[in-house]
């Protein structure tokens, strides 16, 4: 009798640690050298978070750095970039104005005057690719290029910020995320990270051409405020932001703020798309309201537009321009935007990335209240537009998990939620006074 022997081989799944190439174990050692350096540089100055912070960015830098690959060589070119602009100081601020590469490359306000100058360009090129014919790869393809060197110049523009700030008083220097200019900044790089990372995970670079807007929209304001209130210049900070929830509160805010935007403008893509052979003025009209809206955005301006009325003019004429161009072309644009399911499902990753910074923001922005001004809550202006626009996406939330929202619906609603989030941002220091009236215009 013969027995017939059966021999089963079992391939265990391949760890993680064991899948890190060469070059992640050096990023690795960089990044924890890095550490242990900044440590052991500036640790006397830092009090007890502040080493917890510095210590638990470390592991975060290096699981950011595994986890999304391109960042490896972002962080390392922005550090190597920032630590070059600030030996180039040799602690006198006042080379900013004499050393080359100061005056036009790494000093803060020249890094951001690039960084502002390559998001618009990126935008550009992102829409060249849109109407390119037998080029629209190539074009978007620097699009996206000169977006990742903006996220790279943003950064070193904050970090030699950061270090300028200590340039003029060990008293006056800060994180740089304490402004309108300053988080202004801080938005457009993390809009444009966050899209970057759909864009490698989709394998897409269409929706650039709509996400750039908002990113470009940022620049446009970032450098009215900077000429017409000199907000690039370094102040020392109010009492009241004298403390390290500074550090966690405000980017993990920045992070709802962005990715927000970036589902807006993903659901403004999909209903261009949805509606793109709609002819019926009526189905058409929300869209072209938009456009409109965009028209008279220069009245909301009026306690502030002093002596720059053309520059708002041209501002939002150009903008209605561009939405009026979009659903001239809605058909066109249609045909090179990625699949409903695939612009539905970025949409909604984002709501959810955003919906979970934003949560900690608020919790984190609590825990500052109590002891900044001791209570958890006070119905300040700020913090009730921070809860109005938390409900409105928790609800977004609901509807879809619980009751299966999908469609014009969620987009149309993810899109009015610009609008919330926008107020909550800017509308309360611009109409609303209170305690968190840091950065009026």
């Amino acid at each position: 009798m013969n027995t017939a022997t059966t021999t089963t081989t079992i391939t265990l799944s391949e760890g993680f640690f064991s899948r890190r190439s060469p070059f992640d174990w050096l990023f690795a050692l960089v990044v924890v050298a890095g550490g242990l350096f900044a440590f052991a540089r500036y640790g006397q100055h830092m009090d007890v978070y502040e080493k917890g912070i510095l210590l638990g960015a470390m592991p975060a830098a290096i699981w950011m750095g595994w986890f999304w690959r391109s960042t490896r060589v972002l962080m390392l070119l922005v550090a190597a970039f920032a630590l070059l602009g600030i030996v180039a100081y040799q602690g006198d601020l006042a080379r900013a104005d004499s050393v080359f590469w100061l005056k036009y490359f790494l000093s803060s306000q020249s890094a951001i005057l690039w960084m502002s100058v390559l998001f618009v360009m990126s935008t550009l090129f992102y829409w060249f690719g849109m109407f390119a014919r037998g080029q629209s790869g190539a074009m978007e393809a620097i699009g996206s290029r000169l977006a990742w060197i903006a996220v790279g110049m943003a950064l070193i523009g904050t970090l030699v910020r950061w270090y300028e700030s200590y340039l003029i008083g060990p008293d006056i220097g800060h994180i740089p995320v304490s402004n309108l200019y300053e988080v202004f900044v801080l938005f457009c790089w993390l809009t444009t990270a966050f899209y970057l990372y759909f864009e490698q995970q989709y394998g897409t670079r269409s929706l650039g051409a709509f996400v750039m807007l908002v990113v470009s929209a940022a620049v446009g304001f970032l450098m009215w405020y900077s000429v017409a209130r000199e907000a690039h210049e370094i102040q020392p900070l109010v009492p009241a932001l004298k403390s390290w929830w500074m550090k966690l509160h405000v980017p993990a805010n920045f992070i709802g703020y962005g990715t927000f935007s970036l589902s807006a403008m993903v659901a403004f893509a999909y209903l261009i798309k949805k509606q793109a052979t709609e002819t019926r003025w009526y189905k058409l009209a929300p869209l072209w309201v938009l456009g409109v809206l965009l028209c008279v955005l220069p009245v909301v301006f009026r306690k502030s537009v002093e002596g720059s009325v053309s520059y708002w003019t041209a501002y939002f004429g150009v903008a209605a321009l561009i939405v009026g161009g979009i659903m001239a072309t809605r058909k066109h644009i249609a045909s090179r935007l990625p699949a409903l399911e695939v612009l539905d499902d970025v949409m909604y990753k984002s709501i959810a990335v955003g919906f979970a910074f934003f949560t900690i923001a608020t919790v984190l922005g609590a825990l500052w209240a109590a002891e900044a001004w001791g209570g958890y809550w006070s119905w300040d202006p700020k913090e009730t537009w921070a809860l109005i626009v938390w409900l409105n996406y928790a609800a977004w939330l609901h509807m879809r998990l619980m009751k299966g929202l999908r469609g014009t619906v969620s987009a149309w609603w993810a899109l009015v939620g610009l609008a919330v989030t926008t107020f909550a941002f800017l509308g309360v220091n611009m109409f609303l006074s209170g305690l968190h009236s840091y950065g009026e215009l």
